[in-house]
């Protein structure tokens, strides 16, 4: 079986990885990639969300046969050279405590900016159902609103958008 992540195509011995095996674990066991996390085994916390085509799924319920041919992304795909807007935007408004959740919350943010590069408070609170159980919610809004700015295309007048501080509550204006 062949199986595309982060952009490198792996051959997966059928003996050892049967179709039916879940995702996280072929990501993690086979190919090492333990940035995706283990958090519940039924897709109801969100710790294992990684990309297939550009979609968040939740790998600890989807078999690996179903990706087959589908380009599959892990947090460890989403930096370049350096962060991600994102990630940048995670330090930045110090969204992480536990950090526990945080790897697949990055990966939904990030499916989400590219279907909504623009999101509302309405739109994160939508596409972004994972749970956190330091209750970091606010910064992670705040955050996704300060990579959209940044991710903004230059001189773009709709790129404007509002970002509500996690440490005061103030609403200001990013661009």
């Amino acid at each position: 079986m062949q199986l595309t992540v982060n952009t490198q195509a792996h051959a997966l011995d059928e003996q050892r990885v049967p179709p039916d095996m879940p995702l996280l674990w072929v990501l993690r066991d086979e190919l090492g990639l333990t940035g995706t996390k283990y958090g519940c085994g039924v897709a109801a916390c969100g710790a294992c969300t990684v990309q297939v085509d550009g979609q968040a799924v939740r790998s600890c319920v989807t078999p690996v046969g179903a990706v087959q041919g589908k380009a599959v992304k892990t947090i460890e795909g989403l930096a370049g050279a350096g962060l991600h807007p994102l990630q940048q935007a995670w330090v930045t408004h110090q969204v992480p405590q536990c950090g526990y959740c945080q790897s697949g919350m990055l990966m939904a943010a990030e499916a989400l900016l590219r279907q909504k590069p623009q999101p509302t408070d309405a739109d994160i609170d939508a596409a972004i159902t994972n749970l956190c159980r330091c209750g970091t919610y606010p910064r992670v809004r705040a955050a996704i609103h300060a990579a959209a700015a940044a991710l903004a295309p230059a001189g773009n007048p709709g790129a404007k958008s509002v970002v509500k501080t996690a440490s005061a509550g103030q609403d200001r204006s990013a661009a």
